[in-house]
């Protein structure tokens, strides 16, 4: 079967969905699946090249930076992939299309889909679906909510990465049946080596923005300045300067640490230097994050949101209320204190994503759906 997997970000460009694309893409090529990736180009990346069996075409495109795009380079991509994703298309002759994002992949397929017959998955991964993060994106939720349901409605399948993001695509629109095909993890990329427990190595992984509620975090932290804990966030984005300032007024500015943004050779190494994963964010999909945090063998406190409410249980970590800097220092006291705790919530993380959590059972779930769909096509 030829798969086509459009994503207007793909490695060494994105974030969480871009790296998701990239494996799984990966893991149908093992399969023996032909796997083309329709993506946006980006500086000097070149417009076509194969990698680890997967072909990848870049389309022309304005985005400026590699780890975030605005909505205007989102929309110059949907007309880019409509128009000269089409032509390609056409050319290539896949069997199913995979469309990361209701907008602006999705909206892509479903006019390929009008124009050639062309069966495609929608992939929803968090910000495409309309009640997702309403502080950043409510406005292009009510412009795009009929179009959204257009593209759902055409769809072969609508796939949601959790269900707690299934249950919110529900809400927008309950006509569509919505499966849940979680994300997966790299076993051997992240694993759950010799590490020291004492003393306290916070760690976060992400972008640096509102969404992920590392102000509340920071509040938090603040009342426990007298422990010896320290945190490393890798990362970047628009709120970096507000947090170093958060930190400097809360006397904290010495024990955080902003690394930026790491190579994916590095990225486990610095798992491996930490003790305790934080993730405080006010929402979610699936959060590649966290799952690479267990497969590394640490524990993890979360928000009770979607996709953490299903990786972290009382066995793996610590899930408190999102929006309360109070439940997080309640939380963090007996893990700074506890290092047998850390570990031995660590141990057990390791162990839930290798029985549940492997990109090579996430590719089988999306082949035998696509499987399904091209046979009624």
């Amino acid at each position: 079967m030829h798969i086509l997997i459009l994503n207007s970000e793909y490695p060494p460009i994105g974030g969480g969905a871009s790296n998701a694309s990239a494996y799984l893409a990966g893991q149908l090529a093992r399969l023996g699946q032909q796997v083309t990736v329709l993506t946006a180009a980006y500086r000097d990346l070149p417009g076509e090249e194969t990698k680890d069996g997967v072909r990848v075409l870049r389309l022309p495109g304005l985005r400026r930076q590699a780890d975030r795009s605005t909505t205007t380079e989102q929309i110059i991509f949907m007309m880019s992939a409509s128009v000269l994703g089409l032509v390609k298309v056409r050319r290539l002759q896949p069997d199913v299309v995979l469309a990361f994002f209701g907008a602006p992949s999705g909206v892509a397929a479903w006019i390929w889909s009008k124009f050639s017959g062309l069966p495609y998955i929608v992939s929803l991964r968090g910000g495409d679906v309309p009640g997702f993060r309403p502080y950043d994106f409510a406005r292009q939720h009510r412009l795009l909510g009929p179009w959204l349901r257009r593209v759902w409605r055409r769809a072969g399948a609508v796939v949601a990465n959790s269900e707690g993001l299934r249950q919110l695509a529900i809400g927008f629109e309950a006509l569509v049946p919505i499966q849940v095909i979680p994300n997966g993890v790299d076993l051997e990329a992240f694993r759950a080596g010799e590490r020291q427990w004492t003393p306290p190595r916070l760690l976060f992984v992400g972008r640096i923005v509102y969404q992920k509620g590392l102000d509340l975090l920071f509040d938090a932290l603040g009342q426990l300045k007298d422990l010896p804990w320290q945190l490393d966030l890798v990362g970047d984005g628009p709120r970096v300067s507000h947090l170093k300032e958060q930190a400097a007024s809360l006397g904290l500015a010495d024990k955080i640490r902003f690394l930026g943004w790491l190579s994916r050779a590095e990225l486990p190494k610095t798992y491996q230097q930490a003790n305790l994963f934080v993730y405080p964010s006010r929402h979610e999909g699936m959060p590649n994050a966290v799952l690479e945090a267990m497969a590394s063998g640490l524990p993890v406190l979360a928000t009770r949101i979607a996709g953490n409410e299903e990786l972290v249980s009382a066995d793996t970590g610590v899930l408190v209320a999102p929006e309360d800097a109070a439940a997080l220092q309640a939380a963090l006291g007996p893990l700074l204190v506890d290092a047998g705790l850390r570990q031995r919530l660590g141990s057990a993380a390791r162990q839930r994503v290798e029985q549940t959590y492997s990109w090579h059972g996430v590719a089988q779930a999306y082949l035998d759906l696509m499987r399904k769909i091209v046979e009624r096509s």
